[in-house]
């Protein structure tokens, strides 16, 4: 791979290896209004193989089975998890207007003032029960479906069953016979070891240095083994794949390249359309859906995206956020190499504030799903996420994690013209996805405050 050739065919990747804010939109884009019009293609670098692009009527996942296999689990939800409201997996929509007006003062400099046209909204998945973010729908719904394939081969469950049995001591002695691994930065992590352990099975948890270590003294109170590794996320990933291919009980959730994670997260699609229905919020062409998604690896915003394009088709625009020094989705995507590409091989580091975003490497899966999907990425500066979380708990009272902040980025660019999509108007919808922050301790909230409040008195 020949780095200097690959910057001088697309500018944009030498922007994006000096850790610049980039914003990149997707000439792929397959979504009706785009300025491409779904008739830009990604150019492949000299002597790399072309690959397939993914299409947008190409149907990776039954969304309407994997919602319905989180009904059949519902009563079990409900039984060990009883402050889950009917045992449904979900999160609020909240509109947030005070954070609007407050996104569109002077900080100065510290963050860019936006006027934002339309209706602006908060997409709760912060506060998703059970584990606390984002990855509460693709992980949960891995491990409860893997656990519904051991009952079932075992002949201790139906689908016609009242699954409130999985509570039962004689499916947890079954699934103590099993077990399931994940590498994670975090998130994934304590989505998969709290599920898991709940059921029984035994778990292991392979997590890079970045993760923050309260999310690993979490996991080991609940009985999980976490493995530690001073390296980053892929190393974790690839040691908990090789250890899992030697057992053959064991299975691996593979963030990078599970249908079964990808289907989880797509329900949200589903469950977004009825949300906004029940508000009385109209998607069409005269009211647009701006969706901005944080992303590392790419499974949990890939699969709400894949989703979100299934409900709304092209009245639904949907971004991705990645930190300045780690952009591996728009890395992927920019450079037609998708997974074939590291952030490190065009000297990033990969090192970022925003843990569950310290990715290096896109998923081959999701960066071939985004390819005609998604209308674009942009790259955030660290310095930015905390004067944006102290902002939205000043003005909403509202607590995020700071790599789930980084999707509030989005507005100025939307907002600003710089976007390929139609512009926004006063009958828009905008959606900043919040992925993370319901778990964090109470210290560690206090601290990310304190410092977006430093931050922004600084500029006073």
């Amino acid at each position: 791979m020949n780095i200097e050739e690959l910057k001088k065919g697309n500018p944009v990747i030498e922007d994006i290896a000096a850790c610049r804010e980039v914003f990149w939109n997707n000439p792929d884009c397959a979504c009706k209004g785009c300025a491409c019009g779904g008739s830009g293609q990604v150019e492949q670098p000299a002597g790399q193989a072309d690959q397939p692009s993914g299409q947008a009527d190409q149907k990776l996942v039954d969304i309407d089975e994997a919602e319905a296999r989180l009904i059949r689990f519902a009563p079990f939800i409900e039984k060990v998890y009883p402050e889950v409201l009917d045992g449904i997996i979900e999160s609020d929509l909240t509109e947030i207007p005070d954070m609007k007006e407050a996104l569109a003062a002077d900080t100065g400099g510290v963050l860019d003032p936006v006027r934002i046209q339309g209706r602006l909204f908060l997409k709760c998945d912060s506060h998703l029960p059970i584990s606390g973010s984002v990855k509460a729908r693709g992980g949960i719904y891995e491990v409860l479906k893997f656990a519904e394939k051991v009952a079932m081969d075992n002949g201790m469950l139906s689908e016609e069953d009242d699954y409130s049995i999985l509570a039962e001591p004689r499916f947890r002695e079954l699934f103590g016979r099993y077990s399931v691994a994940v590498g994670s930065t975090g998130n994934l992590g304590l989505s998969i070891g709290i599920m898991s352990a709940k059921l029984g099975f035994q778990v292991t948890v392979h997590m890079s240095a970045d993760a923050r270590q309260w999310k690993k003294d979490m996991l080991r109170s609940k009985g999980v083994i976490v493995k530690e590794y001073p390296d980053d996320y892929e190393a974790a990933v690839a040691q908990g794949r090789r250890e899992a291919e030697a057992d053959p009980n064991c299975h691996f959730v593979d963030d990078e390249n599970s249908l079964d994670l990808f289907a989880g997260y797509s329900v949200a699609g589903k469950r977004l359309k009825q949300q906004l229905e029940a508000r009385g919020v109209t998607i069409d062409e005269e009211h647009r859906l701006y969706v901005y998604l944080p992303c590392g690896v790419g499974g949990a915003p890939g699969g709400v995206t894949y989703g979100i394009k299934e409900y709304f088709g092209d009245k639904a625009y949907c971004y991705f956020a990645e930190p300045t020094h780690a952009p591996c989705m728009m890395l992927g995507l920019a450079s037609g190499l998708h997974n074939r590409i590291s952030v490190k091989d065009i000297g990033i580091d990969g090192i970022t504030e925003a843990d569950g975003l310290a990715v290096g490497r896109a998923s081959a899966l999701v960066a071939d799903a985004m390819q005609t999907r998604l209308c674009g990425c942009f790259t955030v500066n660290d310095s930015r996420l905390y004067p944006i979380l102290a902002m939205l708990e000043d003005t909403e009272d509202l607590f995020i994690e700071p790599s789930a902040c980084a999707g509030f980025e989005g507005l100025k660019h939307i907002c600003g013209g710089e976007a390929d999509c139609p512009a926004p108007d006063e009958n828009s919808v905008h959606i900043v996805w919040a992925t993370g922050g319901n778990m964090v301790p109470e210290n560690e909230r206090e601290s990310y405050y304190i410092k977006g409040c430093k931050a922004l008195e600084a500029a006073e």
